[in-house]
């Protein structure tokens, strides 16, 4: 708080009083707001003065009115709006618990306080294991490097048994950033190595100490299939689970009660055919490891026609579990 602030800051501090205490529902006085300013800034100002300053911030721009008392009308962010992206803060599955606790106070503060009583659920975010801060770090770097087309250099991480993170590998990754992507909660770096002619996936909160490098990164037309650059969204209907490794056509036969669902993970470049009073078939550009694993979340409604090893890897998958069921039906 500025000790007897001068008077010219007070255009200022009526701004921030009508956008913290007011809205359509909620409106203040001019005597109110002398008051307010009084018991927040120490600031005497007359009952004229407060009218002044507001048609000063009217001719600004700033959408206020006038009846029976004054308030904003209309902000950067409608509550909708807000509750949205805060929403995709909290089950952010990289975001440390402290910080998102920061980030979700910074958006609140972005409208008026009675906002706050709509996201009480902040309370009850879900616990996170880990420090995860250098997930912020690793994106300023690897945004640096994606827009000076330089390579990037990092260690990266996986979980042991211990439930700690330990480097993969002995030596640093050396890749060409394309793109960084978030699918399933995570942030997923797209790149590629100078050994492989494939795109590569790698988890941004798996990666510590990201560099950027003075070497130039390889051009994602240089990598089959994407030599008209890369194409995100197809990219990520072909890659649901972020597995790396080419795409293959597969053709699998789901009841008709499943067709929103195909829909959702593998957007509308999915084909249907042959479809009868209960079923269709269906054919997707997939990768064959991610497609495994959605078949085994959903695949419950779902017959795969092709390819054969696809196929014959889910059969001998369905009957582990039955076996496993048939010893154990707790």
């Amino acid at each position: 708080m500025i000790p007897d602030p001068p008077k010219k800051l007070s255009v200022l501090f009526i701004l921030e009083i009508l956008r913290r205490e007011t809205n359509e529902e909620h409106r203040l006085t001019q005597g109110e707001i002398v008051a307010l300013l009084k018991k927040r800034y120490h600031m005497e100002v007359e009952r004229k003065s407060v009218a002044r300053n507001v048609n000063d911030l009217i001719q600004a721009g700033y959408d206020i009115v006038y009846d029976g008392g004054y308030y904003m009308e209309s902000r950067d962010f409608e509550y909708s709006e807000l509750r949205l992206i805060i929403d995709s803060v909290l089950f952010s599955k990289n975001i440390p618990k402290r910080q998102c606790k920061k980030l979700v106070d910074k958006l609140m503060n972005l409208t008026d306080r009675y906002f706050n009583v709509r996201v009480r659920h902040i309370a009850t975010m879900p616990a996170r294991s880990g420090d995860r801060r250098q997930i912020f770090y690793t994106i300023e770097v690897l945004d640096e490097a994606i827009t000076a087309g330089k390579k990037v250099s990092f260690w990266y991480n996986e979980y042991r048994t211990d439930k700690k993170l330990h480097r993969k590998r002995e030596s640093r990754y050396v890749v060409s950033p394309f793109q960084i992507a978030a699918t399933n909660g995570r942030y997923y770096l797209i790149c590629c190595t100078d050994r492989h002619d494939n795109i590569a996936h790698y988890r941004l909160d798996h990666i510590e100490n990201a560099r950027v490098e003075e070497e130039k990164a390889r051009s994602v037309t240089e990598i089959p299939g994407n030599e008209h650059g890369l194409d995100l969204p197809r990219h990520m209907a072909e890659h649901i689970y972020m597995f790396s490794g080419d795409s293959r056509r597969v053709i699998f036969r789901a009841n008709l009660s499943a067709v929103d669902q195909i829909i959702d993970w593998f957007g509308t470049d999915v084909t249907f055919f042959n479809e009868t009073e209960k079923t269709v078939d269906v054919s997707v550009l997939v990768n064959e490891a991610a497609m495994f694993c959605w078949l085994m979340q959903y695949g419950m409604s779902c017959e795969v026609l092709s390819p054969e090893s696809l196929r014959l890897r889910v059969r001998d998958a369905a009957r582990a579990m039955a076996e496993k069921y048939d010893r154990d039906p707790e």
